[in-house]
């Protein structure tokens, strides 16, 4: 059985940093595309960072040279480190395996 368990949300004031967190197990994070969406009130889903398995990485426009996404082998665990951060990155971030299987999410507000 496929999981993947988001963590490391939380409230943070405008300019501060978070590190999200996805643990998977049922599959190897390795060898599969991974990626973080997030969701705000009122908007679509949106992919937010990708990682492919050759290690080619993307990033929305709205999060490039802020946000770095990363991965553990060891520990199959994909992170999202989260810095300068805005207002309106507040929103519900998910965590996603191979454009198929869907953490639960974890809120992060930004807010003074």
């Amino acid at each position: 059985q496929v999981q993947l368990v988001e963590s490391g949300g939380g409230l943070v004031q405008p300019g501060g940093s978070l590190r999200l967190s996805c643990a998977v197990s049922g599959i190897t994070a390795r060898i599969q595309s991974m990626a973080w969406y997030r969701q705000a009130p009122g908007n679509q889903r949106e992919e937010v960072a990708l990682i492919s398995p050759s290690e080619r990485i993307n990033y929305a426009d709205s999060v490039k040279g802020r946000f770095t996404i990363s991965r553990d082998n060891a520990k199959n665990t994909v992170y999202l480190q989260m810095n300068s951060l805005k207002p309106e990155d507040t929103a519900v971030y998910y965590c996603n395996a191979a454009q198929y299987y869907w953490g639960k999410g974890t809120l992060v507000t930004v807010s003074s």
